[in-house]
């Protein structure tokens, strides 16, 4: 991209405020489109956990997955950096802990762990950790586990604070953002007549109708209030169901979930859903008795067939991103980075995450 380029960015979620922040600084005339506000209610990436996690994740997803992982806990830093106000990220690893009764389903999921780290650098290797170490990393969880897994160098950044500094950077840079904007593909396509270069479809499940194969896999999350719990790192809690994750954030909150139901439903979340993640967050820290319930959300996550991102050139001067999932927060960076070169004629990264689509 020698030249100055007219770029539309058609929904401005995680992905597309990214790719906004990174067109503008690089010298691009950009126009951003959403059919939301600037809070980005109800949508997928301001509800998430963003846990940066990718050999956790290894167990249940594919590995370009964690290459993408991988890739995107060095960019992370650099990307906050750039921006105007500052984001909460740590990267002091994750634990998976569980009960005597989990035991057998725990012992699968870490035998698989240990076999995955071995394509992973030695500072990302797991340690199992007893009682007494426990007490060393998070003194609080000590005295209800005997034995579990320290997941060194995986974090966690906060979200919300991450989507309202990319915002920030946004409009100093002076992106022109066109709030509650619900274009469909004919308006693009109208716009893009009037001298645009590129227009960059990131809108999620909206985007269904241009690409039949994506679709919503509902989630249900809970945040909560907890000042008399002390945990400092993301958790996995093995759960009869599921592994369930309780991610920390600054000034007492807790963000709880776990759960993935094929569905585009976006209704509230079930009792069900919402017993067992607070049983189970008691289970693990009886302190979140007292803990006051900020939210109970439920999202609906961008997913392709094969459960991994995708990108894809249906014309000259369109490309679509979409299909992050679960994963959105964790590989973003690495998708970010293959559609800056995508753009600029350069395939290596895309092709090295396994990224590109046909139409």
């Amino acid at each position: 991209m020698a030249k100055a380029l007219h770029c539309i960015v058609w929904g401005a979620g995680l992905m597309g405020r990214l790719l906004s922040h990174s067109l503008a600084q690089a010298g691009h005339r950009v126009q951003v489109h959403d059919a939301g506000d600037p809070e980005g209610q109800g949508s997928a990436a301001r509800i998430a956990a963003s846990m940066l996690a990718p050999l956790a994740e290894s167990a249940i997803t594919e590995w370009p997955v964690v290459q993408m992982g991988q890739y995107s806990l060095g960019r992370w830093p650099e990307l906050i950096e750039s921006l105007p106000a500052p984001v909460f990220f740590q990267q002091t690893g994750s634990l998976l802990l569980w009960h005597r009764q989990d035991a057998p389903q725990a012992k699968s999921l870490v035998d698989k762990l240990f076999v995955n780290s071995q394509q992973l650098p030695d500072d990302c290797q797991p340690v199992s950790i007893s009682t007494e170490q426990l007490q060393t990393l998070e003194p609080e969880l000590s005295g209800k586990f005997q034995q579990g897994l320290w997941l060194p160098r995986e974090g966690q950044l906060d979200n919300r604070q991450l989507l309202d500094a990319l915002l920030q950077s946004m409009e100093q840079l002076g992106v022109a953002i066109h709030w509650r904007s619900p274009l469909n593909l004919e308006e693009i396509e109208r716009l893009s007549d009037s001298g645009v270069d590129w227009v960059f479809d990131c809108r999620g499940t909206g985007a269904k109708s241009e690409w039949p194969a994506v679709r919503g896999v509902r989630g249900e999350v809970i945040r909560l209030h907890a000042p008399e719990v002390h945990i400092q790192r993301p958790v996995r809690l093995m759960h009869p169901r599921y592994p369930l994750y309780i991610a920390p954030k600054p000034h007492g909150v807790y963000v709880i979930g776990a759960t993935e139901i094929e569905s585009d439903d976006s209704s509230p979340a079930s009792v069900r859903s919402a017993l067992e993640l607070l049983s189970a967050a008691y289970s693990l820290h009886s302190g979140f008795a007292e803990a006051r319930i900020l939210e109970i959300n439920t999202q609906r996550r961008p997913a392709l067939n094969h459960n991994l991102p995708g990108i894809r050139q249906p014309s000259a001067r369109m490309v679509q991103i979409n299909g992050l999932y679960r994963h959105g927060f964790l590989v973003a960076p690495a998708v970010l980075d293959a559609v800056m070169g995508l753009v600029n004629g350069e395939l290596a990264l895309a092709n090295r995450f396994q990224l590109l689509q046909d139409v």
